[in-house]
């Protein structure tokens, strides 16, 4: 039995014995040829060879240059799969790392930022309440209560309290966004650290609320009371903006309940079109921001904004 193989094939044989009788070894001639000779009791001119006689048994194993070539790339192949798969492998542990890293330092900004935040409020709170029950204690130890003074306090306290929402929407349309961007441009792009730039206008704003109750703590009379009211509706204000602003828009520090009020997270979504950019700005103000949408038609914006806060709400209380 014979099989032809090609001519560039290498052949390795084994041979167990030897037979006279056999076929010559193949030439150079015949190499691309393989024989398999398995040699029978034979008869000679009538006689028996007996079948004990030794044997001869070649194999051939043969291999193409095709398929040396073939396995040569199949190892490239896999060698440049491991490396590559190694890159990878890298890479996403360095991804890790970076994220990892982003993560401790958000959270160290978020609670360098709640420290701020709980300082400046618990200690502007025990001292308004402080100056308000001193002030009218003084001012009735002679045994008359000062109705006028006292009302007048009350009344332009929430007065200002309001008032500083129309006065911060004029002064962020008209001057935020106008001759003083160059600070409050700091707030609309990625906040590097527990602070930025636009919080000056926070300290600005503190400044003539201090002078107004520092004048009305220290004197007597409806002038002194009325301005110890404003002072009073500029702190509340303040409070009440960096808490929605600061903490529940922006995430700077965790407001608790807050962020399950309907109307303040309807504040929040507003807030955040205005961020966007989508209707020229609107809403400037905050608490009134809601208003102002429905006034220009963003309306229905506001809605798959509240729904968006919503959904990532959800999602990140399951996780």
């Amino acid at each position: 039995m014979a099989a032809g193989i090609p001519s560039t094939a290498s052949i390795r044989s084994y041979r167990f014995g030897r037979n006279p009788f056999l076929i010559p070894k193949p030439n150079s001639s015949t190499v691309g040829n393989c024989f398999l000779f398995l040699s029978p009791p034979t008869q000679l001119t009538g006689r028996i060879f007996p079948s004990t006689r030794s044997r001869n048994l070649t194999i051939c194993f043969v291999m193409s240059e095709k398929k040396q070539q073939n396995l040569i790339g199949e190892k490239a192949e896999e060698k440049e799969e491991e490396i590559e798969q190694e890159s990878l492998d890298e890479n996403r542990k360095i991804s890790a790392v970076r994220v990892a890293e982003k993560m401790a330092r958000k959270r160290s900004e978020r609670f360098t930022y709640l420290v701020a935040a709980m300082m400046s409020s618990f200690g502007i709170t025990s001292m308004a309440i402080a100056a308000v029950y001193y002030r009218f204690s003084w001012q009735m130890e002679g045994g008359e209560i000062p109705f006028s003074e006292m009302f007048g306090t009350f009344a332009l306290s929430v007065g200002a309290a309001v008032g500083m929402e129309f006065w911060a929407r004029w002064a962020h349309r008209a001057l935020w966004h106008a001759s003083l961007w160059h600070m409050h441009e700091s707030h609309h792009r990625p906040r590097d650290g527990p602070f930025e730039l636009n919080d000056v206008f926070a300290i600005i704003n503190a400044v003539p609320a201090i002078g107004l109750l520092s004048y009305g703590f220290f004197n007597k009379g409806l002038v002194p009371g009325l301005c110890f009211g404003a002072g009073l509706g500029i702190t509340v204000f303040g409070m009440a903006y960096m808490f929605v602003h600061d903490g529940l828009v922006h995430r700077r520090f965790p407001v608790g309940p807050i962020a399950n009020v309907p109307y303040f997270r309807k504040v929040a979504a507003a807030h955040q079109i205005h961020h966007l950019d989508k209707f020229d700005g609107v809403p400037y103000g905050l608490f009134l921001g809601p208003k102002e949408l429905e006034e220009v038609g963003g309306t229905e914006e506001l809605e798959k904004e509240i729904n968006k806060r919503i959904k990532l709400s959800k999602n990140s209380t399951i996780v």
